[in-house]
């Protein structure tokens, strides 16, 4: 695997996270599936981030997003 799917898979699983944070917090209970969750997604990111040796920008993000998704569609 490369870093750009690293990243990608990531940023998705710590974005899923945040439902379940809010749902967890407004029903009065510890979010421990959602800790877990963003756990896995930065890890992910911080994997891509030290394996790729110029590390990544703000600006390189959309484009490894389009790059996955294109690699996968094609």
């Amino acid at each position: 695997m490369d870093t750009d799917l690293y990243l990608v898979i990531g940023i998705i699983i710590a974005g899923f996270s945040l439902p379940s944070i809010f749902g967890a917090i407004a029903e009065g209970r510890a979010p421990r599936a959602a800790a877990i969750m963003v756990m896995i997604g930065g890890g992910l990111i911080a994997l891509a981030v030290t394996q790729k040796p110029s590390g990544y920008t703000l600006d390189e993000v959309p484009q490894a997003f389009v790059n996955v998704i294109g690699r996968y569609i094609n």
